[in-house]
């Protein structure tokens, strides 16, 4: 969207990107994918299973939640097996830790 109106510099929002960046927030605005962070991050890793398990979810509960972090980023996967392991993408949590910083400023 551009305004422009005489002399005024343009406008420009960039709607898609606002839409990227909330749903990038809303990954991690959430007690429940905190949760399943900070377990992944003090074990190093964990299956889907052990999450589930841990947290006393159901199996499908636990894998949207897990679903929704690797989409934003913030989980990353490695296969071992027939395991899959969910690990913290630290990088990517930086990122946030950066964007929030310079937002809020």
């Amino acid at each position: 969207m551009t305004e422009n109106s005489g002399n005024e510099t343009n406008l420009k929002i960039e709607t898609l990107q606002i839409k990227k960046a909330a749903l990038f927030l809303r990954a991690i605005n959430h007690k429940l994918r905190q949760q399943i962070l900070k377990m992944i991050e003090a074990k190093g890793k964990m299956t889907v299973t052990e999450l589930y398990i841990t947290l006393r979810l159901e199996q499908s509960v636990a894998s949207q939640h897990l679903a929704i972090l690797r989409k934003a980023g913030f989980v990353k996967t490695t296969r071992d097996g027939k395991f899959i392991y969910y690990s913290v993408n630290k990088n990517r949590l930086n990122e946030l830790n950066k964007f929030i910083a310079e937002l809020l400023n």
